[in-house]
């Protein structure tokens, strides 16, 4: 081998990786994105036959009936596989009791204290700042406080 011959390492291709596998980068989206329409498509198939059971029309009932009859399977025995949807409970709102003056006190002293700490950014947040510390120190100072 001669010195003066420098040996050229293998030439890559120029094309970048995106360009060289496009096929592949093809398969994977389109086939991404079919997948995900037949999820959507299965899951609001599934929501409309939840929402058909919970409303029943007055034929449909009829109807059930007879393809039960007809197919030879029994009122008792499940009709599909899904289970059914439990109704929600809504509980009652609770009535706390009051918080004691001296209590609300501390609290308004102390979100006065809060907003003495802050760093406000512009003219206008200061004013408001400004104006939130001042009905703070009016509630303080006030003989009674109004019930939270």
């Amino acid at each position: 081998m001669d010195p003066t011959q420098q040996q050229t390492p293998p030439s890559y291709s120029k094309e970048s990786l995106i360009r060289r596998y496009k096929p592949i980068w093809r398969i994977l989206l389109i086939s991404n994105l079919a997948l995900g329409g037949y999820m959507f498509a299965k899951a609001r198939k599934k929501n409309s036959r939840v929402e058909d059971r919970k409303h029943p029309g007055p034929h449909d009932e009829d109807n059930q009936a007879t393809d039960a009859v007809s197919s030879g399977l029994t009122p008792a025995s499940p009709l599909s596989e899904e289970p059914s949807v439990p109704p929600t409970v809504i509980e009652p709102v609770k009535v706390r009791e009051p918080i004691p003056e001296d209590q609300q006190r501390e609290l308004f002293k102390w979100i006065l204290e809060e907003k003495r700490k802050v760093k406000p950014k512009d003219p206008k947040e200061k004013k408001r700042i400004d104006e939130e510390k001042a009905i703070l120190k009016q509630f303080i100072r006030a003989e009674s406080i109004p019930q939270l």
